[in-house]
Parts: C-alpha cells; sequence; structure tokens
C-alpha cells in the first residue's frame, strides 16, 4: 500500500493500537516484520499510519501478539477496512486538519461526553453564536476561513439529528451559559436551543452552577468519546496550538473518574432544563 503524506488522526490510532499490542507482547518491529514476511519499516509506517494495512495481516499480528480479546482485534479490522471519502473531506487543504479529525472522531463515536467552562458545546451551537465566537479568534479568520469554519460545524450538527441516535452528556458550566456571543437575541436563541436538545431521548444536559461546591473540571473544554471497545476511546482537548488527542489508558481512566465527578457536582437534568429556562427568560 502507497505511502500517506497526511495520515488521519484515526489512521495514526490504528498503527498506535498495533505498536501498543505489539510491546505488550516484548517484541520489536522487525521480529513481528519477520513473523508475518514483511519488513520492519513498513511495519514501522503502518504503526505511524502512514501505510495503510490490510484486515488479514491486522488478524495475523494480533495472532502473533498473543491478543485474546476478540472484541478489540475485530475494531481495528473494521478501522483498516475503513475506505472512501467522507463530507469532511471536501474540506481538506481548506481548513486545518485538526478540524476534519475531529468530525472523524465525532463520525465513528458510540457515544459522546463533553463539558464547557466558557463556551456552548460545538455540536449545540446556533450559526449566529457559531459567527460571534469565530469572529473573536486570533488571529483574525478572513471571511472565507470564517464562513468555512461554520459550514463545517454545521454539517458536524449532523450527529444530534434524531436519527442519528449518538448518545451525548453535555455537562456545561453556569458562565458559559451567561456569555452573550452575538448579543442578547443570540445568547437567548442559543439557550432555546439547548432546551430543545436537552429534551431528545439521547441527549442529557446538566449545568453546573455558581453555587457548586467546588469544580471538579478544568478551565479548557474537553469532549470524550467512545469507541466500538473502552480501548479505542478518546479524549479531545481545544489549546491554543491546536487540537490534542489522548488515548493512554491512564489518561482514559482519569477522565472518566474526572466526568463522574462533575456529574456529581451538577444539577439534575431536569433541574438544569429548569435552570437553563430561567436563565433565558430573563435576558
Amino acid at each position: 500500500m502507497p505511502q500517506r503524506s497526511n495520515p488521519t488522526a484515526r489512521q495514526v490510532r490504528l498503527g498506535t493500537e498495533l505498536r501498543k499490542m505489539r510491546e505488550r507482547a516484548g517484541m520489536t518491529a522487525r521480529e513481528a516484520a519477520v513473523a508475518i514476511g514483511s519488513n520492519h519499516m513498513m511495519l514501522s509506517h503502518q504503526e505511524a499510519g502512514r501505510a495503510g494495512i490490510s484486515e488479514g495481516r491486522v488478524l495475523r499480528l494480533a495472532e502473533i501478539y498473543g491478543c485474546e480479546d476478540e472484541l478489540l482485534a475485530n475494531a481495528l479490522v473494521a478501522m483498516a477496512n475503513e475506505r472512501g471519502k467522507r463530507w469532511w473531506q471536501a474540506y481538506r487543504d481548506r481548513i486545518a486538519s485538526s478540524f476534519l479529525d475531529v468530525a472523524e472522531l465525532e463520525h465513528h463515536a458510540t457515544y459522546i461526553r463533553t463539558y464547557q467552562v466558557v463556551h456552548i458545546p460545538g455540536l449545540f451551537q446556533i450559526e449566529d453564536y457559531m459567527r460571534a465566537v469565530f469572529g473573536l479568534s486570533a488571529p483574525q479568520l478572513t471571511d472565507t476561513e470564517r464562513e468555512l469554519q461554520i459550514q463545517h460545524r454545521l454539517q458536524r450538527q449532523q450527529l444530534i439529528e434524531p436519527e442519528a441516535r449518538v448518545p451525548q452528556e453535555a455537562i456545561i458550566h453556569e458562565s458559559a451559559l451567561r456569555m452573550r456571543f452575538g448579543g442578547r437575541k443570540a445568547a437567548r436563541a442559543q439557550l432555546d436551543r439547548i432546551l430543545e436538545l436537552a429534551h431528545r431521548d439521547n441527549i442529557s444536559v446538566r449545568v453546573v452552577t455558581y453555587d457548586a461546591e467546588g469544580f471538579a473540571g478544568l478551565g479548557s473544554p474537553v469532549m470524550y468519546v467512545g469507541g466500538a471497545v473502552p480501548q479505542l476511546d478518546t479524549v479531545q482537548l481545544d489549546a491554543l496550538h491546536g487540537v490534542l488527542f489522548l488515548d493512554a489508558e491512564a489518561q482514559l481512566a482519569w477522565y472518566r473518574v474526572l466526568f463522574d465527578r462533575m456529574r456529581d457536582l451538577a444539577l439534575t437534568v431536569e433541574a438544569s432544563q429548569d435552570f437553563i429556562h430561567r436563565l433565558a427568560r430573563q435576558i
């Protein structure tokens, strides 16, 4: 298979999981390559996501590495078999590749958990809110760049359409709900949109109020995305330098605990809806 000049985060993740499996087996790349009749340079490219890998080779490596987790092996096979262009590929070379990686991550999600301190979750944002947020970007976006970002985010919201049925849990701090990006009218419309989404069976919204005794979260937004199996879960962080993806077992475990702690601090789903409704009427 030809080498990729710019592998996606998901392609890199497949290679990373194969490398982890090899290292747990105590094998070097050279030893593994010899066992499957390949060479260590090709295996290194595959573990870095720079080269594709066949279904048969994934299964053979899993066997050689002594992987007894059939669900994990099958999930990796499914990743190796992914072909064809998705909607976000139309934005390649037009917006940062990290945004495409986020769309791909969400597309394959089995569930999504997010918490926000300053902004409303991107999947819940209305267009006027997006326009105001992207208008504050640094460095400043051109009109064309801003419109591309908005259209990309709107297409990401296919994931919250009723037919998508992806379970989503959003924990939003009161400060994010009170921010008036786009002015009063847009802020109220945004809160109304959250209330609309919060009544869907697959979406839950919880609010952490200023009155909460302590705050277990961080100052930056976090999205926890469930994979086909727990080992393939991913944490996505936003930072000034771009998007960061975490997948180490210890990191995933820590963020699962973090979300549980934040849920304990937050209002119930029903109380959160009442709180947002009252806040919207005050604007």
